[in-house]
């Protein structure tokens, strides 16, 4: 199947530092991922836990669009997110274990971390409420005459909440830097877009707020990239938000505790095989002559190396202290 996908592969319109750059940050979130889940499943890693393989290019590809400046605010699945705006796999790691060495301390978990030097406002719990955070944060730039861009991610289910189209209002009417990030990887949870929304086409859903949108391929990190670039131009030069709605797919279940029955074997193996990401960007390089087998080895090499060291350094750190359990509250 790769030979054959190589075979069709085409040769790429950008430079090699920039594929092997793709290359390598979204194979450090697949790596790291799957050694979270191998963490999960040693009871390492306690609460909810929500891995993001398959859906590496959206924010590799939408980082590359993004400026020393700009935010993003997300979703529970939010480890890829964390990773690819430049936050360490080591402190990442040790917040999933709840390790003091970790982001918040050990106090935030999976769902609930944040970095004020990388402009990374957090993953959140509450479906859809992101997007709010995302609005306001869009609302600070514009008060402040920057240039920033914040990109809100919310998910396919997430967009049938009420609380979206209230933000979608106010950053229309106030013309509001906000990139509106659709995840669509097919399933809400358990159900899948077809059987809960009655316009599949989301990228449209801000057409009555006067808002462009537009679907992109989620799985190809260029697209991706050149889709965001459209959107913060937009943002940019003062013309309020915009939606993309990324096409993508997640290979493992909603959370670790989800067995993704809803959905078939032949399903995930199939966009496994024909539309992983990753084996995208490596058959370009391929096909391009940019790269070799060995040099691709030695990229996986490498990244698994920062991968197991960010595991032993979680390990490693010691729970937070009982006095953790006072600090940070408002009263």
């Amino acid at each position: 199947m790769a030979t054959a996908r190589r075979a069709t592969a085409k040769i790429p319109n950008a430079s090699k530092e920039d594929l092997l750059k793709y290359y390598q940050e979204m194979l450090l979130i697949r790596r790291f991922e799957e050694k979270a889940g191998q963490l999960y499943g040693m009871g390492l890693i306690g609460g909810f836990c929500h891995l993001y393989i398959g859906q590496e290019a959206v924010v590799v590809g939408l980082e590359a669009s993004a400026k020393e400046g700009d935010q993003r605010v997300t979703s529970y699945r939010d480890h890829g997110h964390m990773l690819a705006c430049g936050m360490d796999p080591k402190g990442v790691m040790a917040e999933l274990t709840g390790r003091s060495g970790g982001y918040s301390r050990g106090k935030g978990g999976s769902m609930h971390m944040f970095s004020a030097e990388k402009r990374f406002y957090g993953g959140h719990g509450i479906v859809g409420a992101q997007a709010a955070i995302g609005a306001g944060l869009a609302l600070a730039n514009k008060y402040r005459g920057n240039d920033a861009v914040s990109f809100a991610y919310f998910g396919d289910g997430a967009s049938n909440q009420g609380q979206i189209y209230e933000c979608f209002n106010m950053c229309s009417l106030w013309k509001l830097p906000c990139i509106f990030v659709i995840e669509n990887n097919q399933y809400a949870m358990g159900t899948s877009l077809k059987r809960a929304s009655s316009t599949p086409a989301l990228y449209t859903r801000g057409a009555a707020f006067g808002i462009p949108g537009e679907p992109v391929d989620g799985m190809d990190v260029l697209a991706v990239k050149a889709a965001g670039e459209k959107a913060t131009a937009h943002c940019r030069a003062g013309e309020g938000p915009y939606i993309l709605e990324m096409n993508t797919y997640r290979y493992r279940g909603h959370s670790m505790s989800d067995p993704a029955k809803y959905r078939t074997r032949e399903e995930v193996q199939k966009m496994r095989e024909e539309r992983d990401p990753i084996d995208h960007v490596r058959d370009m390089l391929m096909a391009g002559s940019l790269a070799t087998e060995d040099d691709l080895k030695e990229i996986d090499k490498s990244i698994k190396a920062i991968v197991n060291e960010s595991a032993q350094f979680a390990q490693d750190s010691p729970e937070p202290a009982e006095s953790e359990l006072w600090t940070d509250v408002y009263a």
